[in-house]
């Protein structure tokens, strides 16, 4: 039981005096033993409250002080705990939480305003987490010493391996956020090369599983880990990992591209990283290649997981940096074309996965469920790809992003790969324009460095010398945008983007460009 096995980790093998976190912003820092003190009484509190195991608690918060007590609390309570971006919308907010119906709801004050009126509705209990509003409940009222602390034991699973332990949320990509039901043996893997010893720093909040994770993570290994509320800049993540020797560094493909174009980077302020994990997304072959030579020491790890699933392949290093890299130890995986006939090497089909795990689907969505996971436990994951003959599983793209061109089909992710390779470019999305003549025909939005004479038609060249085949040029030109639109976990919004570059242009032909 994770619950169990949490208690036995935190205390004896880490130490109780070892920093479990330090926040940056707040100015705290917890033990261990003050952080599973906390935990442990926030569960007491839990239970005094009425939350059973089929209950939910949900969490609009950023990283911050009490965030970890919070949830290791509703861990060992057995109640599941729904973690929805700090930054989603009102609307998103309360789509989400009307599926779930949290009883109780931990929140950054500032987060207050758009979940107010689906916690009224609910009748929710809300406790801020930071930036308290007068009169409201805070999370530290729940901290108070109580007289059973030291004699407690967390609460047995009724479902064992099967209980939804945690709720995560889709990225919303492709419309509102699904809520996917976390189970508690999905929780129980160690990450093999997390240490006591290692520092970890991820700007990702919880809602996320890489953030989820690497809370995890620290908790279990005795790591001691870097929390930040503030907005991730380059600079301010090379301050982090000098002011704080960070070993184990967690990114999305985005903060890699803005890392790499950081006037002030060199090796030395990386000097102290053993491990840079990439996740969240396709980074770009060239932007990987430049990472590696910044760490004197380090190596990148990266790898293909889906949130209803986990980890399904992981790569080490940058030999085969196209590569998503070789299934992981329980995992099958298999590719299948569109009339469900299994692929060999090099055929490019339909991904779907089995981990042998029981999965409580998308909550309170049984339809979506098995669209997801069919009757023998295969995720039909919506991505292409392929195998290559080493067995390195490569991602070719998402099978609704797929485009045709003249009836040609061609993939974005590699039209992005090669705009990449410019030094001047952060990052890229193509997007398709169509037209019943031709299809869709591709365009690019671009985001370039500042004070960069990079123009629209060095790029549509460059492609077009990379490229060499029609159907993969940019016949519908190039987008300058100032950044392009994401999620909160940092994927880009293929059809924002879009319209966000249709719509520059239009302004700028309304003024006269």
């Amino acid at each position: 039981m994770w619950t169990a096995r949490l208690v036995k980790f935190f205390l004896p093998s880490c130490g109780i005096i070892q920093a479990a976190y330090i926040s940056d912003t707040e100015g705290t820092a917890l033990t261990n033993g003050e952080a599973i003190t906390f935990a442990i009484r926030i569960a007491q509190q839990l239970k005094a409250l009425g939350l059973k195991q089929d209950d939910v608690v949900g969490i609009v918060g950023t990283n911050t002080t009490y965030l970890m007590p919070v949830v290791l609390g509703c861990l060992l309570n057995g109640t599941p705990f729904h973690a929805v971006s700090p930054w989603q919308d009102e609307d998103t907010i309360k789509h989400l939480f009307s599926i779930t119906r949290p009883k109780l709801i931990f929140c950054d004050g500032k987060c207050f305003q758009r979940l107010s009126i689906i916690a009224r509705i609910l009748k929710s209990h809300v406790y801020t987490l930071k930036d308290h509003r007068l009169g409201m409940p805070r999370v530290e009222d729940l901290l108070e010493p109580t007289k059973a602390e030291l004699y407690y034991v967390p609460e047995t699973l009724l479902l064992g391996g099967e209980h939804t332990v945690a709720i995560l949320c889709t990225s919303g990509t492709t419309g509102l956020p699904k809520a996917v039901c976390i189970s508690n043996s999905a929780c129980l893997f160690d990450f093999g090369f997390v240490t006591g010893q290692d520092v970890l720093l991820s700007f990702s909040t919880i809602d996320w599983s890489a953030g989820m994770f690497n809370m995890l993570f620290s908790c279990c290994h005795g790591s001691t880990r870097i929390i930040t509320d503030r907005p991730y800049t380059p600079e301010y993540m090379i301050q982090l990992v000098e002011k704080y020797k960070v070993t184990l560094l967690t990114v999305v493909p985005q903060q890699v591209a803005s890392l790499l174009k950081a006037p002030t980077l060199n090796k030395q302020r990386l000097a102290s990283i053993r491990f840079v994990s990439v996740g969240g997304g396709s980074c770009y072959v060239a932007n990987l290649l430049k990472l590696q030579e910044f760490l004197v020491s380090g190596q990148i790890s990266y790898g293909y997981a889906l949130t209803e699933c986990g980890g399904v392949a992981a790569n080490m290093g940058v030999a085969k940096p196209s590569s998503v890299g070789r299934i992981v130890p329980g995992v099958r995986v298999k590719i299948l074309d569109e009339a469900g006939r299994s692929l060999g090497h090099g055929e490019t089909g339909e991904i779907l996965v089995h981990n042998g795990k029981v999965w409580n689907g998308y909550y309170a969505n049984p339809n979506e469920s098995k669209r997801m996971q069919d009757y023998q436990g295969w995720f039909h994951t919506g991505d292409m790809g392929y195998f290559d003959n080493e067995n390195y599983l490569h991602i070719v793209e998402r099978k609704e992003d797929l485009l045709r061109f003249h009836g040609a089909q061609y993939c974005p992710q590699e039209i992005e790969q090669v705009i990449a390779e410019l030094p001047d470019v952060i990052e890229a999305c193509v997007f398709g324009l169509w037209n019943e003549v031709d299809g869709d025909p591709a365009a690019a939005a671009v985001v370039k460095i500042p004070g960069s004479r990079l123009t629209e038609m060095d790029i549509v060249e460059y492609v077009a010398k990379r490229l060499v085949v029609e159907h993969k040029q940019l016949h519908c030109g190039v987008f300058f945008l100032p950044e392009l639109p994401k999620t909160g976990s940092g994927k880009v919004l293929r059809q924002q983007a879009r319209d966000q570059a249709l719509g520059k242009k239009w302004a700028d032909h309304g003024n006269g460009h």
